[in-house]
Formats: structure tokens, sequence, C-alpha cells
């Protein structure tokens, strides 16, 4: 992991149901995992470093959570790919200056976004 002075390093997030978190994002999103003990995983080279831990809440904007937004480039295709494997759609896909992007809840609760600079494909 690359150590900045003062710069973000590290994200942690609650899951309601760590496994399922697990798998949800190494089928969606290649993500490999590192176990510590049952409640905590921690995820490695995606940009940010970070983990989950079991929890009896998650991360929503709703509720004043930051909200983490990966970049895609074929919106429709990672929208579909997130649905079937269990993620649900939160926010449609919505157009903003500079793009599109819709937010889904992954199978532990929390909320992310994916947004695109791609054109309708």
């Amino acid at each position: 992991m690359d150590k900045a002075h003062e710069k973000l390093n590290y994200v942690e997030f609650g899951s309601m149901n760590l496994d399922a978190t697990k798998q949800f994002f190494t089928a969606a999103f290649g993500w490999r995992f590192t176990d510590y003990g049952p409640d905590y995983s921690a995820f490695d080279q995606q940009g940010l470093e970070g983990g989950f831990y079991a929890a009896d809440k998650a991360a929503s904007q709703a509720a004043g959570s930051a909200l983490l937004v990966f970049y895609s480039s074929d919106l429709e295709a990672t929208r579909s790919k997130v649905e079937s494997l269990g993620g649900s759609i939160c926010k449609e896909i919505f157009e903003f200056p500079g793009g599109r992007r819709f937010h889904f809840t992954e199978p532990g609760g929390n909320e992310f976004g994916v947004w695109s600079d791609q054109p309708v494909s």
C-alpha cells in the first residue's frame, strides 16, 4: 500500500452480512479479501485499500454517509452485473454534468455509486 503524508489511505465499512459482502465484491469486481478473524476482512488493489467489519448498520447516503463511487466504461453492463449478483439498485441511472451514474446497495447493506463519462451503449 502506498502511503502519502496526510492523504486518504484506507476506508472501512460495516457490513450486516460479511460473507455476502465478500462474495458480491469478489464476483462483481474481482476483489480479493484477507480475513482477520471472523468479523473483519480487508481488501486491496482497488484504488483505495480498506475493509469490512461485521456490524448491525451499513453506510447509506440518505443517512449521511460518504458515497464511494466506482468508474465504469459501460454503465449499463455494470448495472446489469451488479443486479444479477444480488446488488439492489437504489437510484436508477441519471445524468449529471459530465456523465451519468447509478447507486446500488450490496448484500451487506452498503450503498455505492457507479459513474461513467461514456454515452449510452
